[in-house]
């Protein structure tokens, strides 16, 4: 079964840029620098990366001999590395992005095999082909790789990739194609056999985060690892015990639930049930629900001005200035007015409309003002909301609770700052909810994935160095973290979450560092 639910569109939704990669540092580890890109709001239907305050590890990698260069972003939530292929004729995705043509490597080797990879919102197909892979300055030999001749026209088309590189298990690769990163340790080209995400939650922040290959930055956390172990061969699942809301069980995985640890999803998303209780905590509405309460919040007492003097509904809206004045489309836009769907103004006519026409009904059964409203906005609330995004209330941060997941031996927070994404929409901001909702049916479900809401959060380690033929994992004694060493269960060991304290010395001094290495090498 393919796990990766939350979408290659949802792939879109944030956005890591690549500044540098490095390589044969002075601590001799592999350096993959990362920087913000701007969110495009448009795109957000089929995006999972963004602008905002979570990323997705995107950067640059060469195939052949000469390089040939393509962006690719590191997930760890699949197992296969593709590119388009120059063979790709008839997926208008691949002419919006750098293709790999074969015929220009010396060092390329037919496979020829055909594969297709499939996504939550699409699939990529094609064949395998083998040549030299560069991340940095290190070069893997000889790494089976997928030239993509078909990719899902929607998703991939907006996508700001060109490629997919997993840092999953082989047990999920298809074809059974061993990743990029086990032929990495097999060659002895990283010194320690981890991989580290670090990603930069500071909003003013040029620098994205970092990924390095073979080891960790300590300057970026502050504290003990928690170690825990994954508990299925294909991808980085861990268990999560209990959610809270507020320092209150939810009550849905006190038994455990599996989450996959994912640098390829934006959000963090799980089942219906409690994703349902954390967006009404947060006031989280969807977003045709939060532009018709945003139209009767900015223009309802003014909507109900015009109708009690007795105007008609179908003029109010013409003559408070949101739709044109033939009462069908608009002209312009009320002062201060923004909306996140459609045309903002046709979608300001439209609510506007709504709402007239729900108060004179209410006015004709001589309803008290307070009354109506309440009516009024509990049917914004029912009205459907396609694409599943929810919006907070950028005002309300302050006083949302904090939302904790039970990893291993500790509870591990997230404020609001933490878990809702702030996004530019016509010099205005709106917050949009970290939390999606995920229904996977058993035997594989309740299932929660981590996605960079979380890792954004917290610095995570995935430890690839206690595989072993026989599944059973093995104390190594790396970072002065404690391994689990269970020899009763056919586990590997993952080594996740270091908290990064606001506004702590730690953090200052994580991203300060960072960024004057970085902008030297740069320079």
């Amino acid at each position: 079964m393919r796990l990766k639910y939350i979408l290659v569109a949802n792939c879109l939704l944030w956005a890591w840029a690549c500044c540098l990669a490095l390589d044969d540092s002075s601590d001799g580890l592999v350096r993959i620098g990362l920087k913000k890109k701007p969110l495009d709001l448009a795109r957000l239907h089929a995006a999972r990366i963004t602008r905002g305050m979570v990323f997705m590890p995107k950067a640059w990698i060469g195939i052949g001999s000469p390089p040939q260069t393509f962006s690719v972003v590191f997930d760890t939530g699949s197992s296969n590395l593709w590119v388009p292929s120059s063979k790709c004729y008839f997926s208008i995705a691949c002419y919006f992005h750098a293709r790999y043509r074969a015929v220009l490597s010396r060092t390329y080797s037919k496979n020829g095999r055909h594969c297709k990879i499939n996504y939550g919102s699409g699939s990529i197909s094609g064949f395998f082909s083998q040549d030299h892979v560069q991340i940095g300055e290190i070069v893997i030999k000889n790494q089976v790789f997928t030239e993509a001749t078909k990719e899902g026209l929607f998703a991939f088309s907006l996508a700001q990739f060109d490629g997919i590189l997993g840092l999953g298990f082989q047990n999920a690769s298809v074809g059974k194609i061993p990743p990029i990163w086990y032929n990495m340790v097999q060659q002895s080209l990283v010194s320690m056999e981890i991989v580290s995400f670090w990603l930069n939650r500071d909003p003013k922040a040029k620098i994205g985060g970092e990924v390095i290959f073979g080891g960790v930055d300590w300057r970026h956390f502050m504290g003990d690892h928690t170690f825990v172990p994954i508990t299925r061969k294909d991808y980085w699942q861990i268990e999560v015990g209990d959610i809270l809301i507020a320092g209150s069980s939810t009550g849905f995985c006190e038994g455990g639930c599996a989450a996959i640890v994912d640098t390829g999803t934006s959000m963090i998303a799980g089942p219906t049930t409690v994703v349902t209780q954390i967006n009404h905590a947060i006031g989280a509405e969807g977003i045709v629900s939060f532009n018709c309460k945003n139209v009767v919040n900015k223009y309802g007492r003014l909507i109900w001005q015009f109708l009690v003097s007795g105007f008609q509904p179908e003029n109010v809206c013409s003559d408070i200035g949101l739709c044109a004045y033939n009462g069908t489309k608009n002209a312009r836009q009320g002062a201060g007015m923004e909306t996140v769907i459609g045309n903002g103004d046709n979608a300001a006519c439209t609510f506007c409309e709504m709402i007239a026409f729900w108060i004179q009904v209410q006015l004709k059964e001589h309803k008290a003002k307070e009354k109506v409203f309440q009516y009024v906005n509990e049917l914004c609330e029912n009205l459907p909301n396609p694409g599943g995004k929810d919006f907070v209330n950028c005002d309300a941060l302050a006083t949302m609770p904090v939302i904790s997941f039970a990893i291993g031996d500790k509870y591990f927070p997230l404020t609001a700052e933490q878990y809702t994404l702030k996004v530019e929409v016509n010099c205005t901001t709106v917050c949009l909810s970290g939390f999606t909702a995920l229904d996977v049916p058993r035997p594989d479900g309740p299932l929660w994935v981590l996605g960079d809401v979380f890792l954004g959060a917290y610095h995570t380690i995935f430890d690839f160095g206690n595989l072993q033929d026989n599944g059973v994992s093995e104390v190594k004694g790396i970072m002065g973290g404690c391994y689990s060493n269970d020899k009763k269960s056919d586990t590997y060991i993952i080594a996740v979450m270091v908290e990064i304290g606001a506004g702590s010395a730690a953090e200052k001094l994580g991203s300060v560092a960072m960024a004057a290495e970085v902008f030297s090498i740069m320079e």
